[in-house]
């Protein structure tokens, strides 16, 4: 792509995203495949009811007690490239670069690999995906003390997958209000869907209430406490999205105004449909059979319209990951710009396009990236191994707003978090908890023998890595500081 002229490089973003734009980003950047996919996955990992739909409630307040946090730093730091940004100013430079780095590597680069993972299986509903000889997909990289990865295994899917990113990454070069159209079209129609399934399921599903207080045997060795956290995180992947709206910061209108109320207004209809979701899949299904389900949306359907129910429950996870990956790619490629224009990424990055406003070198990075790590493993792989780098960081955010509080006393606020110092101290420390929790399990199963790879220390080598860059880039930029006073 052609680089433009220096003095081109200072063409800005456009303030072209409204309230409404701004709800659509962050329901439409959470609600994905999670819903579809993970309700039977920590059906089966809690053996309840009841604790399933704790689960979902726990981890909807823990999300709107980060978001409510995150949106009073938000509110006084409105620079493009979200936490980036926000780390930078709160801790110090590396810390910032860090956050970057793990968005690229893993944390948002590996969701819109897994989101349109979810596109691609359920388009071979409609599409059977083609395969590669049993041998080809049995190649595989082994990293010791890690696991195996298969990078053929499910070409097919794959394939679809890559073209659905890089699809999406196209249609977002092409400016943010057209990327915004799409993410509330697909925003509307997915949330429209979802709530066929919730009245559909309660008035046609032939269920029972009594699905709700129904006890099985619970598969975990840590007992009740330890299998809620361990079906935290795919309850966390199902919310996860919210920080979106922080990345395009420098595009909403109004920004200290409009992003704390999106914020609050997106993650309360989230929350809300989730558990809405969720007891309508109870009250069809009982939690031994939602636990033995590998399409519970689909199941759930068929009880309603027959056999044209897996049709519809595939065509609407299609439509929720396709507006999911959109959100994803329109936010996260603000990142990149900013690490560019702070030099700490590469240089091209910065480059926005004079016409379109929008980061054209980043978006397609950010795409070709995303597809690597389509081939890198499977959609849980991916999936555990950037929530656990996520919340590394949503608790570095929490504790920002009293350093914040600080350093920035002066400032004006035109929002702080409801329940201060409560709610900010009680993420912090539930975020820090999981983190090492997770890591805990993760190591622990793995010695048993019990999964193929340890996702946390997957996602923790994808942050490592970085750190080589930043040395590299920030040596680079005190170079070239001392150059420019030499003259």
């Amino acid at each position: 792509m052609q680089t433009l002229p220096d003095q081109d490089r200072r063409v800005e973003f456009a303030r072209r995203l409204g309230f409404t734009t701004a709800v659509m980003l962050v329901v439409g950047s959470i609600i994905g495949s999670g819903i579809f996919k993970k309700p039977a996955v920590m059906a089966a990992q809690l053996g309840s009811g009841e604790l399933l739909i704790a689960v979902w409630v726990i981890a909807g307040v823990m999300t709107m007690f980060g978001a409510l946090t995150l949106a009073e730093i938000a509110g006084i730091i409105q620079a493009p490239g979200g936490q980036y940004v926000f780390f930078n100013r709160i801790y110090n430079r590396f810390v910032g670069y860090l956050y970057g780095w793990s968005t690229f590597s893993v944390y948002q680069s590996g969701s819109i690999a897994a989101i349109a993972y979810i596109f691609a299986e359920y388009f071979g509903y409609f599409f059977p995906p083609f395969r590669l000889s049993p041998a080809l997909e049995a190649i595989h990289l082994h990293i010791p003390g890690v696991g195996d990865i298969f990078p053929l295994a499910h070409f097919g899917t794959k394939t679809v997958t890559i073209l659905c990113i890089m699809f999406l990454t196209t249609v977002n070069y092409f400016g943010v209000r057209f990327g915004g159209l799409v993410q509330v079209t697909f925003t509307f129609l997915k949330v429209a869907a979802i709530a066929a399934i919730i009245l559909l399921g309660f008035l046609l599903g032939h269920g029972s209430f009594e699905h709700f207080i129904s006890v099985g045997p619970r598969t975990s060795n840590a007992g009740w406490l330890g299998a809620m956290l361990v079906a935290m995180s795919g309850a966390f992947w199902a919310y996860d999205g919210w920080v979106n709206i922080t990345y395009v910061a420098g595009e909403v209108k109004e920004p200290q105004r409009i992003i704390p109320r999106a914020l609050f207004v997106g993650t309360a209809i989230v929350i809300t449909v989730y558990v809405l979701t969720n007891l309508a899949y109870l009250y069809v299904l009982p939690i031994d059979m939602m636990a033995k389900s590998q399409l519970v949306a689909a199941d759930v359907a068929e009880k309603f319209l027959s056999r044209y129910g897996g049709a519809f429950v595939s065509a609407s996870v299609m439509i929720s990951t396709f507006g999911t990956a959109n959100g994803t790619i329109l936010a996260t490629a603000r990142v990149y710009y900013a690490m560019a224009k702070e030099r700490l990424f590469f240089r091209k990055m910065e480059y926005i396009h004079p016409r379109y406003r929008t980061p054209g070198p980043s978006l397609f990075l950010q795409g070709i990236w995303a597809s690597i790590l389509t081939l890198s493993g499977t959609f849980d792989q991916i999936t555990d191994q950037l929530i656990f780098v996520a919340w590394i960081f949503y608790a570095l955010s929490g504790a920002g707003v009293f350093i914040l509080r600080k350093k920035m006393a002066d400032t004006p606020r035109p929002y702080r978090v409801w329940g201060y110092p409560v709610v900010p101290a009680f993420f912090v420390a539930f975020a820090t908890v999981f983190v090492f929790y997770t890591l805990y399990s993760d190591v622990t199963s793995f010695s048993r023998g019990e999964t193929p790879l340890i996702n946390s220390v997957m996602g923790l080598i994808y942050v490592v890595i970085g750190i080589p860059g930043y040395i590299y880039w920030n040596r680079k930029r005190k170079t070239q500081q001392r150059e420019s006073l030499s003259t």
